[in-house]
C-alpha cells in the first residue's frame, strides 16, 4: 500500500488502445513529457488512461445520475492508478468556434470589462447602472436590436440578384433563385400571377422588379405546368418566395454549407447601421470609462489596452480593485507574446497556436493548486521564438505546485522535462510500450527509442541541390486580416516553405491562391480539419477504399444466395446496420455539465450491423473484423486487390499503418486528418501540373513521421508537381528550395514579407525572427 503523500502516479496493468499491460511511475510536482512515434499510445496513455481515471474518479463523487452515465461511457483499461491528484485536460480543441467567439470570451477577460464598465462606469446624468450583461453582445440584454449583436447586416440588392438584365426570367435572368425544380416552380408561380417571364429583365415595370425581388408577400396560387410530351403534370398549389426572402432564409437557415455559400455571393456585408459595428445597444454605447466607451476599449491591442487601464485605475475603490485584477489577467496573455490580439477579435481568425496559448494564460490565472495539467502538444503551431514562453510559462504552472503531464514532440520541449516517459517502438500493435521513465539524459541508453536519435545526435540536414523553379506566381496585393496590400512572388516547380511567428499572416497569405491563378492549373489545399464531425465517417470511407470492400462482400457466394447488394453492407442505409445505433457503432451519452460523449452501442457492442449481415464472411473474415484491420494488417489482407491496395499502401506511405480502417473520425487529430486526405490525393495519380498548399502538416508528428511526409513531398515535387507548406518545424524549412519569411512580429507588428530566398539566403536575413533558429538546422 503506498502512502497517501506518495510523490508518484504509479498505473498499473494499461491495456488502453494499443497500450499493452504497462506499467509505470510518473512523479507529481515535475513537468513529464510523453514522445513517440504517432500512433504508438501515449496519448492513450496520457489522456486515455491518467486523464479518464482522474475525470472518473471526479464522476464518482458527484450525483447519482452522472455516476449511471460513466458505467455507459466506460472506466478506462488499468489495473489501477495510485497517487493521482484532480487533472485538468488541454486538449487541442477540433471544433470550429463561432464568429461569437472572441479572444474575450476565450479569456473570460470581456467578463471582467463589463464589470467594470457596470460598477465603475462614467454613466450619463440621470441613468439607471446597468447589469453587466447589458454590456455583452451576446445576451437579449446588450446585443443591438438591428444587427442581434454581430454588429453586420446582410443586405441584397436588385444588381446582386440580376447580374444580367439582358436575360428574361425564363432564361434564368434571376441568379439568386434555386435551381432545379423549385426555381422551375417560382418562374411557373409568377407566370400563373400574370408577369411576363419572357420580356427582358431591364423591359419590366420597376414597380414589377421590385415585387418579384422583394416583397415578403407569399401568394399561393394554382399552377396549371405546360404539358409536356409523355408526361402527365397534373396541376398544384405553388407559393411564391421573393428572391430577397429566399436568399435571406438560406443563408441563415440551410444546414447545407454549399447552399449557404451560393447564398451569401448574393449578400454584401456592410457595418449595421444602428450600432456602427460595436455590436451593443444605445445605453450600453453611452457609458464610458477613461472617456471611451466599450466597444473601444474592446478594439485595442491588449498591450495598449493595459495602458489605458492603468491611467483609469486610480478612482473609486471599486475602478481599482477592477482594473488591477484586469491588468494582472492581461498579463499572463501578453507575457505568452500574444499582446498584439484585442478583446473582440473573433476566435475563428485565431490560429490553433493562439487560442492554445489563450487557454493556458486563462489557467495561470485560475491559482489552481495539486492538480495535474495534462496537455495536448501546447507547442503546436508556435514559432521556435514563442515556444520559449511556452516553457516560462509551463515551469510556472509547476512552481505554482502543480504536476505538468504534456504529450509533445517538440524537442526543445522535450529537452526542458523534469522526466521523459517515452513510449513505442513503433505505432498500432507494434507499440503500446514503455521503453523508459526516467530523467531525459538516461534516453541515450535505449537502443530501440525512435526519439533518441532526433534528441541527442542533431545531424545537419543532408546537402540535397536546390531545385530551380519552373516558373513564378504573383499573389496578391492582399488585405486581408493583418496584411495590408502585401504582394507575393510564389516558386512553381520547387518546394516552398511559408515561415514567422504565431499571427503573423502565414495563413492569410497561402489562403489566397485560387485555381484562377495563372499558371496554378489543380489547387489542392491539405488543411488539418476533420474528415467528419461524427462515428460515421471514417479512413475507409473517406479513402474510397469501403466502396472496393463493399463489392468484394456482394461478390460472395454467400451473399448472392441471400440476395444481398452493396447497400447491406453499408451502415449509413437501414437493411444490414444494427439499428440501435442506426450503423454509429457508439450511442450519444448526453452530459448534462460536460460535453456529451460516445459509448459503445449495447446492442452491436461497436460491430455496427445486424447480426444476419455479420454471417457473410470474405476469406474468413466478417465485414465489421475487416473495418477493425489496421491498415498495415489490410494491405496483407488485400494484396490481391489492386483497387484496395494502391488506397492502402498510400496510407502507409504517409505513416498511417497503424489506423484502423474503421477508425471513426471523433477520434483522428487533425495531423491525422491531414495525412489522410494526402493519401486520398496520392493515390490519383496525376499527369497534370498540381499545386498542393498544406497548412503545418507536421503537427502532431513525431521528428520520425516528419521524415517519412517529408519523402512523400519531394517525391510530389519530383513528380513535376509544385508544394507550399506553412511550417515551424525548422528542419523542415531546412530542406525547403524557397522560404518565405512572414513577420516581425504577430498582428499589427506582422503582415510583412520580411525575406524571401533560399534556405540559406533566410537564415542571413537581417531583422527575421526565423533565422537564428533557420541556421541552427543548417549548421
Amino acid at each position: 500500500m503506498h502512502s497517501p503523500h506518495d510523490p508518484y502516479v504509479r498505473v498499473r496493468g494499461a491495456r488502453e488502445h494499443n497500450l499493452r499491460g504497462v506499467d509505470v511511475d510518473i512523479p507529481r510536482d515535475a513537468l513529464v513529457v510523453f514522445t513517440g512515434v504517432s500512433g504508438s499510445g501515449k496519448s492513450s496513455l496520457a489522456f486515455g488512461t491518467i486523464y479518464a481515471e482522474a475525470q472518473r474518479r471526479y464522476f464518482e463523487s458527484v450525483a447519482p445520475y452522472a455516476r449511471r452515465l460513466i458505467h455507459q461511457v466506460g472506466a478506462p483499461k488499468v489495473g489501477e492508478i495510485t497517487g493521482l491528484p484532480p487533472a485538468v485536460s488541454l486538449e487541442q480543441r477540433r471544433s470550429s468556434p463561432t464568429s461569437r467567439s472572441s479572444v474575450g470570451t476565450v479569456t473570460t477577460l470581456s467578463n471582467s470589462l463589463r464589470m467594470l464598465f457596470s460598477r465603475a462606469g462614467d454613466y450619463p446624468e440621470g441613468a439607471e447602472r446597468l447589469d453587466s450583461d447589458a454590456f455583452s453582445p451576446n445576451t437579449a440584454a446588450g446585443a443591438c436590436p438591428e444587427c442581434h449583436g454581430l454588429g453586420r447586416i446582410h443586405r441584397t440588392g436588385e444588381e446582386l440578384l440580376v447580374p444580367d438584365p439582358s436575360l428574361s426570367i425564363r432564361e434564368g435572368a434571376i441568379a439568386a433563385w434555386p435551381g432545379a425544380w423549385q426555381g422551375k416552380n417560382l418562374r411557373d408561380v409568377l407566370d400563373t400571377l400574370g408577369y411576363d417571364v419572357d420580356r427582358p429583365w431591364r423591359e419590366l415595370d420597376q414597380k414589377d422588379r421590385d415585387w418579384i425581388l422583394f416583397t415578403d408577400e407569399q401568394p399561393v396560387v394554382t399552377v396549371h405546368p405546360v404539358r409536356e410530351a409523355g408526361r402527365i403534370q397534373r396541376p398544384y398549389q405553388g407559393t411564391y418566395m421573393s428572391a430577397q426572402r429566399y436568399v435571406l432564409h438560406t443563408f441563415a437557415d440551410s444546414k447545407s454549407a454549399t447552399l449557404r455559400t451560393k447564398a451569401e455571393r448574393f449578400l454584401a456585408s456592410a457595418p449595421c447601421p444602428v450600432c456602427g459595428g460595436s455590436r451593443l445597444r444605445p445605453e450600453a454605447l453611452a457609458v464610458t470609462f477613461t472617456g471611451r466607451t466599450i466597444a473601444e476599449l474592446a478594439a485595442l491591442p491588449l498591450t495598449e489596452l493595459a495602458g489605458v487601464l492603468a491611467a483609469g485605475g486610480e478612482g473609486s475603490e471599486t475602478a481599482r480593485v477592477l482594473t488591477a485584477d484586469l491588468l494582472g489577467r492581461i498579463g499572463t496573455v501578453t507575457e505568452l507574446g500574444l499582446g498584439y490580439l484585442s478583446l473582440d477579435r473573433t476566435a475563428p481568425t485565431l490560429s490553433s497556436g493562439e487560442l492554445q496559448r489563450l487557454r493556458l494564460a486563462t489557467q495561470l490565472r485560475s491559482g489552481l493548486f495539486g492538480v495535474v495539467y495534462v496537455l495536448d502538444e501546447p507547442s503546436a503551431g508556435l514559432h521556435p521564438a514563442d515556444t520559449e514562453a511556452l516553457l516560462v510559462v509551463l515551469d510556472r504552472l509547476k512552481a505554482a505546485g502543480n504536476s505538468v503531464f504534456v504529450v509533445e514532440h517538440h524537442l526543445d520541449v522535450v529537452r526542458n522535462a523534469d522526466w521523459l516517459v517515452d513510449v513505442g517502438p513503433h505505432a498500432g500493435e507494434h507499440g503500446g510500450l514503455v521503453l523508459h521513465s526516467g530523467p531525459v539524459a538516461d534516453l541515450t541508453r535505449i537502443e530501440e527509442s525512435a526519439t533518441r536519435r532526433f534528441l541527442f545526435g542533431h545531424e545537419p540536414a543532408p546537402a540535397r541541390a536546390v531545385r530551380e523553379p519552373s516558373g513564378w506566381l504573383n499573389l496578391g496585393p492582399v488585405t486581408r486580416h493583418n496584411l495590408r496590400g502585401l504582394e507575393a512572388e510564389m516558386p512553381l516547380g520547387v518546394l516552398t516553405a511559408v515561415t514567422g511567428v504565431s499571427g503573423s499572416g502565414k495563413s492569410t497569405l497561402v489562403g489566397e491562391f485560387i485555381p484562377e491563378l495563372p499558371g496554378v492549373g489543380r489547387l489542392v489545399t491539405v488543411d488539418q480539419k476533420p474528415i467528419g464531425r461524427t462515428p460515421r465517417s471514417n479512413l475507409a470511407t473517406y479513402t474510397g477504399l469501403f466502396d472496393v470492400v463493399r463489392k468484394l462482400f456482394t461478390a460472395t457466394d454467400e451473399a448472392k444466395g441471400r440476395g444481398y447488394k452493396a447497400g447491406r453492407f453499408s451502415f449509413n442505409v437501414a437493411g444490414g446496420r444494427c439499428e440501435t445505433c442506426q450503423g454509429e457503432g457508439f450511442v450519444s451519452v448526453e452530459l448534462l455539465f460536460l460535453p456529451s460523449t460516445y459509448a459503445p452501442c449495447p446492442d452491436c457492442a461497436g460491430a455496427r450491423y445486424n447480426p444476419a449481415t455479420l454471417e457473410v464472411r470474405y476469406e474468413g473474415l466478417n465485414i465489421a473484423e475487416v473495418l477493425d484491420l489496421t491498415v498495415e494488417a489490410a494491405a496483407g489482407f488485400f494484396t490481391g486487390v489492386p483497387a484496395a491496395a494502391r488506397s492502402l499502401s498510400a496510407l502507409l506511405d504517409v505513416g498511417l499503418g497503424y489506423l484502423r480502417l474503421g477508425q471513426p473520425a471523433t477520434e483522428l487529430s487533425g495531423g491525422e486528418a491531414q495525412r489522410i486526405k494526402l493519401a486520398s490525393e496520392l493515390q490519383r495519380v496525376r499527369r497534370d501540373h498540381t499545386l498542393y498548399v498544406l497548412d503545418e502538416p507536421t503537427t502532431g508528428l513525431h521528428p520520425a513521421d516528419v521524415e517519412v511526409l517529408m519523402r512523400q513531398l519531394h517525391g510530389l515535387v519530383e513528380a513535376g508537381h509544385s508544394v507550399v507548406v506553412v511550417e515551424h518545424d525548422m528542419d523542415v524549412v531546412a530542406g525547403a528550395d524557397w522560404v518565405v519569411d512572414l513577420g516581425p512580429g504577430g498582428g499589427d507588428e506582422g503582415g510583412r514579407i520580411v525575406a524571401a530566398g533560399t534556405p540559406a539566403e533566410v537564415a542571413r536575413a537581417e531583422g527575421s525572427r526565423t533565422a537564428p533558429y533557420l541556421m541552427r538546422s543548417l549548421a
